[in-house]
Protein backbone atom coordinates (compact mmCIF):
# COMPACT_ATOMS: atom_id res chain seq x y z
CA UNK A 1 0.00 0.00 0.00
CA UNK A 2 3.03 1.86 1.05
CA UNK A 3 4.43 2.20 -2.56
CA UNK A 4 1.55 3.07 -4.89
CA UNK A 5 1.22 6.20 -3.15
CA UNK A 6 4.84 6.83 -3.07
CA UNK A 7 4.55 6.43 -6.83
CA UNK A 8 1.59 8.63 -6.81
CA UNK A 9 3.57 11.89 -4.87
CA UNK A 10 6.68 11.28 -6.62
CA UNK A 11 4.77 11.30 -10.36
CA UNK A 12 2.46 14.45 -8.82
CA UNK A 13 5.88 16.26 -7.54
CA UNK A 14 7.61 15.84 -10.81
CA UNK A 15 4.85 16.73 -13.18
CA UNK A 16 4.49 20.18 -10.99
CA UNK A 17 8.57 20.94 -11.82
CA UNK A 18 7.80 20.17 -15.77
CA UNK A 19 7.79 23.23 -17.33
CA UNK A 20 7.64 23.32 -21.01
CA UNK A 21 9.18 26.41 -22.46
CA UNK A 22 8.52 27.04 -25.97
CA UNK A 23 7.15 29.09 -28.13
CA UNK A 24 4.21 29.00 -29.80
CA UNK A 25 4.19 31.77 -32.40
CA UNK A 26 1.05 32.44 -35.17
CA UNK A 27 2.02 33.12 -38.40
CA UNK A 28 -0.14 34.16 -41.27
CA UNK A 29 1.93 32.58 -44.12
CA UNK A 30 4.98 29.92 -43.93
CA UNK A 31 7.03 32.78 -45.65
CA UNK A 32 6.45 34.82 -42.18
CA UNK A 33 7.75 31.62 -40.41
CA UNK A 34 10.52 31.04 -42.65
CA UNK A 35 11.72 35.04 -42.28
CA UNK A 36 11.42 34.61 -38.54
CA UNK A 37 13.19 31.19 -38.04
CA UNK A 38 15.75 32.85 -40.57
CA UNK A 39 16.53 35.97 -38.47
CA UNK A 40 16.70 34.27 -34.78
CA UNK A 41 19.45 31.61 -36.04
CA UNK A 42 21.32 34.44 -37.86
CA UNK A 43 20.50 36.77 -34.54
CA UNK A 44 23.12 36.63 -31.48
CA UNK A 45 22.07 37.21 -27.93
CA UNK A 46 23.09 39.92 -26.54
CA UNK A 47 23.59 38.30 -23.21
CA UNK A 48 24.93 34.87 -24.06
CA UNK A 49 28.29 33.72 -25.36
CA UNK A 50 28.38 32.80 -29.07
CA UNK A 51 24.75 31.45 -28.68
CA UNK A 52 21.96 32.75 -31.06
CA UNK A 53 18.16 34.29 -30.45
CA UNK A 54 17.22 30.89 -31.45
CA UNK A 55 18.94 28.64 -28.58
CA UNK A 56 18.63 31.27 -25.47
CA UNK A 57 16.49 31.07 -23.13
CA UNK A 58 18.13 34.64 -21.85
CA UNK A 59 15.08 37.15 -20.71
CA UNK A 60 16.56 39.60 -23.61
CA UNK A 61 16.37 36.56 -25.75
CA UNK A 62 12.86 36.26 -25.37
CA UNK A 63 12.54 39.82 -25.57
CA UNK A 64 14.57 40.22 -29.07
CA UNK A 65 12.51 37.45 -30.28
CA UNK A 66 9.46 38.83 -29.44
CA UNK A 67 10.40 41.78 -31.03
CA UNK A 68 11.24 39.92 -33.99
CA UNK A 69 7.87 38.38 -34.16
CA UNK A 70 5.77 41.37 -34.11
CA UNK A 71 8.58 43.06 -36.99
CA UNK A 72 7.79 39.82 -39.04
CA UNK A 73 4.48 40.32 -38.33
CA UNK A 74 3.87 43.92 -39.19
CA UNK A 75 5.24 42.89 -42.85
CA UNK A 76 9.03 44.07 -42.38
CA UNK A 77 11.51 43.32 -44.64
CA UNK A 78 14.77 41.08 -43.21
CA UNK A 79 16.49 44.36 -44.18
CA UNK A 80 14.36 46.38 -41.94
CA UNK A 81 14.30 44.14 -38.76
CA UNK A 82 18.48 43.79 -39.05
CA UNK A 83 18.77 47.56 -38.88
CA UNK A 84 17.13 48.32 -36.41
CA UNK A 85 18.83 45.38 -34.44
CA UNK A 86 22.11 46.98 -35.41
CA UNK A 87 20.77 50.30 -34.71
CA UNK A 88 20.38 49.05 -30.89
CA UNK A 89 22.44 46.46 -30.10
CA UNK A 90 25.44 47.07 -32.77
CA UNK A 91 27.51 44.87 -34.93
CA UNK A 92 27.81 42.30 -32.17
CA UNK A 93 24.51 41.48 -32.74
CA UNK A 94 25.05 39.36 -36.13
CA UNK A 95 27.52 36.76 -36.72
CA UNK A 96 27.56 38.49 -40.03
CA UNK A 97 28.89 41.94 -39.48
CA UNK A 98 29.28 44.07 -42.26
CA UNK A 99 32.36 44.71 -43.75
CA UNK A 100 33.92 48.05 -42.50
CA UNK A 101 37.18 49.38 -41.49
CA UNK A 102 36.11 48.30 -37.89
CA UNK A 103 35.67 44.73 -38.75
CA UNK A 104 38.58 44.53 -41.17
CA UNK A 105 40.52 42.41 -38.91
CA UNK A 106 37.47 39.87 -38.59
CA UNK A 107 36.86 39.02 -42.43
CA UNK A 108 40.23 39.65 -43.37
CA UNK A 109 43.12 38.16 -40.87
CA UNK A 110 41.86 34.58 -41.08
CA UNK A 111 42.36 34.54 -44.81
CA UNK A 112 45.90 36.25 -44.36
CA UNK A 113 47.03 34.30 -41.62
CA UNK A 114 45.60 31.01 -43.56
CA UNK A 115 47.88 32.28 -47.01
CA UNK A 116 51.17 32.85 -44.56
CA UNK A 117 50.91 29.76 -43.30
CA UNK A 118 50.47 27.76 -45.84
CA UNK A 119 53.79 29.90 -48.07
CA UNK A 120 55.69 28.82 -45.11
CA UNK A 121 54.68 25.48 -45.34
CA UNK A 122 55.79 25.26 -48.75
CA UNK A 123 58.86 27.27 -48.23
CA UNK A 124 59.83 24.97 -45.75
CA UNK A 125 59.12 21.91 -47.79
CA UNK A 126 61.46 23.01 -49.80
CA UNK A 127 63.91 24.24 -48.10
CA UNK A 128 64.21 20.59 -46.82
CA UNK A 129 64.19 19.14 -49.91
CA UNK A 130 67.48 20.84 -51.16
CA UNK A 131 70.41 18.52 -50.62
CA UNK A 132 73.27 20.28 -48.14
CA UNK A 133 76.63 19.38 -49.82
CA UNK A 134 79.55 19.26 -47.05
CA UNK A 135 82.10 21.57 -47.86
CA UNK A 136 85.20 19.32 -49.02
CA UNK A 137 88.11 18.73 -46.49
CA UNK A 138 91.40 19.75 -47.50
CA UNK A 139 94.30 17.33 -47.98
CA UNK A 140 96.49 16.33 -44.64
CA UNK A 141 100.03 18.15 -45.01
CA UNK A 142 103.38 16.12 -44.30
CA UNK A 143 103.38 16.60 -41.04
CA UNK A 144 99.72 16.01 -40.28
CA UNK A 145 99.87 12.83 -41.58
CA UNK A 146 103.02 11.90 -39.99
CA UNK A 147 100.96 12.50 -37.10
CA UNK A 148 98.18 10.23 -37.59
CA UNK A 149 100.38 7.40 -38.12
CA UNK A 150 102.18 8.14 -35.06
CA UNK A 151 99.24 7.96 -33.29
CA UNK A 152 97.55 5.08 -35.33
CA UNK A 153 100.70 2.80 -34.80
CA UNK A 154 100.65 4.20 -31.09
CA UNK A 155 97.16 2.56 -31.19
CA UNK A 156 97.94 -0.50 -32.60
CA UNK A 157 100.59 -1.50 -30.32
CA UNK A 158 98.82 -0.70 -27.30
CA UNK A 159 95.82 -3.59 -28.97
CA UNK A 160 98.65 -5.87 -30.01
CA UNK A 161 100.43 -5.79 -26.03
CA UNK A 162 97.07 -5.96 -24.60
CA UNK A 163 98.02 -2.46 -22.50
CA UNK A 164 95.24 0.08 -21.60
CA UNK A 165 97.66 2.60 -20.11
CA UNK A 166 98.70 4.95 -22.18
CA UNK A 167 101.98 5.56 -22.62
CA UNK A 168 103.42 8.99 -21.86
Amino acid sequence: MKVPIFALILSIGMAMTAQASFEVYEFDSPQQEAQYRGLIEELRCPKCQNQNLAGSDAPIAQDLKQKTYEMVKDGRSDTEIRNYMFERYGDFISYKPPVRPSTWILWFFPPILLILLILGWIYKAKKGRVPTSEPASAPLSASEEAKLAKILAHHQDRDQNGSTKPKE
